[in-house]
């Protein structure tokens, strides 16, 4: 079961990564015509509607993102196969009226009595059909892409058989919805507004775990349900098309119901300053011959936290080798988080809280006194580099460039991968990586997220961690099958280049990577 949820937080990575081009589009759209959304200006509207098309369509997006992700080999015949289900699966229910035999002349009236199945409950933008339906479209295609069936049939073997698997599952899979989904929506939406109902506390809670989680991978399942419409939460989307909360006026809202943004804003100071600082104090605390070498890996990873919110590379330099002071960051986080929500000091994110986001949001009818998160990262910034630097030296953590020689290796972090023997730098680290993770004889699946490849091999403990710690910034071993290595933002070139090497052909039957 970890294995499968880990490898389904790297699947929502693929729908999450069309949400840029949503921030970009209603950004600019916001930026011209903040007042009206749209209305007051042709081209205002046109951009608004152009990011619309991707925020209306989430549950769709994540149906074909999730269920290629989960496909093996990423065949696009898994895309097409979800795409099916989820039609099948909301035509269904949205019909349900006509099965149920319930009078819906009266639109309004029949959204207040059966609320699971109002046009916004089961149409495009549920993101829970979505992943439903991409999962078993993902593990259909697995298990029946490569049937071969009777000559007489053998036109639909193979990759076409599964469309018509998915829709004849997602019919069954609807029918029983039909009496189960109304209890399902009913324990999200509870879930959803017991949390936003606890306000800024809640926001601060779910800060912390979502920071705590990140080592296991997890934390992307614990982001849909706030972030998207998985328990009526649904706060980026709620955010960037003015649904929901409006702000209250002015004072401190510690325990007030939910405010669009509150699930977002409070990262912004902790992306954008916090970790920079921290980083900057994890430079200062490094060893005198190390500090080269550090530096160049705190340059970069605190200039990708800050631009665009990315903050892994950072985050696993130090989380296994100082993990009381990566625990320390997540108090700060949920801190941060709980102050920005509680003083409604409101920006949001499309992909991170990075500087790009925050600035594509000032101008987005919801964002509320955005500028006072630079005050507070500001602060959060002095505060970072203070703690950081106290507790490295007080507990002699073993930071980046303060650990013993094997170990700070690791602070070349996938950003000096050496010289080169091909030209290409991404390669010769695809290449190093192979090798050290048991070459063909063990590596069994690549994949990869944001700024991680979660690998999959047939024994961990074959997987060589202390070569592998001298080339990125980070390794973790999840359990005998699935190890990811912290790599960075560039992570897909990587990735692409492993993929390469994985399928050449052994030359002479022997494997030199093995």
């Amino acid at each position: 079961m970890k294995a499968y949820i880990q490898r389904l937080g790297r699947a929502l990575m693929l729908p999450v990564a069309c949400l840029p081009a949503a921030a970009l589009f209603l950004g600019i759209g916001y930026w011209i015509d903040p007042d009206g959304w749209g209305s007051g200006n042709v081209v205002a509207a046109y951009l608004c509607k152009t990011g619309s098309a991707i925020l209306d369509n989430l549950g769709l997006l994540f149906a074909v993102g999730v269920a290629i992700g989960m496909a093996r080999d990423k065949d696009g015949a898994s895309a097409l196969s979800a795409l099916v289900g989820f039609l099948t699966v909301t035509t269904i229910m949205g019909s349900a009226a006509m099965f149920m035999g319930w009078d819906a002349s009266d639109a309004t009236k029949f959204a207040n009595e059966h609320p699971a199945f109002a046009p916004g409950a089961i149409g495009n933008k549920n993101v829970f059909f979505g992943i439903m339906v991409g999962c078993v479209a993902g593990a259909l295609y697995n298990k029946f892409g490569k049937t071969k069936l009777p000559d007489f049939l053998a036109f639909f073997s193979g990759r076409r058989c599964v469309p018509i698997l998915t829709a004849a599952i997602m019919s069954v899979i609807s029918l029983i919805l039909l009496f189960v989904w109304p209890a399902v929506y009913g324990a999200l939406v509870w879930f959803g507004e017991s949390i936003m109902g606890m306000g800024a506390v809640g926001a601060g809670i779910y800060a912390f775990f979502n920071r705590l989680l990140i080592p296991t991978g997890l934390h992307h399942a614990l982001n849909n349900v706030f972030w998207f419409n998985l328990a009526g939460i649904n706060d980026i989307g709620k955010f960037w098309s003015g649904e929901g909360a409006t702000i209250a006026t002015g004072g401190f809202h510690p325990f007030g119901t939910y405010v669009t943004g509150i699930y977002q804003a409070g990262f912004f100071p902790i992306m954008m300053f916090g970790l920079p600082a921290g980083a900057f104090a994890i430079y200062r605390n490094a060893k005198p011959e190390k500090k080269k070498a550090v530096g160049s890996l705190m340059l970069a990873a605190g200039l990708s936290a800050f631009l665009t919110g990315v903050t892994e590379p950072l985050e696993f330099s130090f989380m296994f080798a100082a993990f009381p002071l990566y625990v320390v960051h997540a108090v700060l986080t949920a801190i941060s988080v709980f102050i920005a929500a509680a003083f409604q000091w409101i920006a949001g994110f499309n992909f991170s809280a990075g500087f790009i986001d925050w600035f594509l949001s000032l101008r987005v009818p919801q964002a509320h006194m955005p500028w006072m998160l630079i005050v507070q990262g500001l602060v959060f910034a002095v505060i970072y580099y203070f703690v950081f630097d106290f507790m490295i030296k007080k507990f002699n953590m073993k930071t980046p460039g303060r650990g013993d020689d094997d170990d700070d290796d690791a602070s070349n972090a996938a950003f000096d991968t050496g010289t080169t023997t091909t030209g290409d730098k991404y390669a010769d680290l695809a290449d190093a990586l192979y090798a050290a993770l048991g070459g063909r004889g063990n590596v069994t699946e690549i994949e990869n997220c944001t700024t991680r490849l979660r690998m999959g091999v047939n024994d961990s403990d074959k997987v060589n961690v202390a070569a592998i710690r001298k080339l990125v910034p980070g390794v973790k071993v999840i359990d005998k099958k699935n190890v990811q290595v912290i790599v960075g933002t560039q992570v897909q070139a990587v990735a692409d280049a492993m993929e390469v090497i994985h399928g050449k052909p052994v030359i002479g039957g022997g494997n030199p990577k093995a």
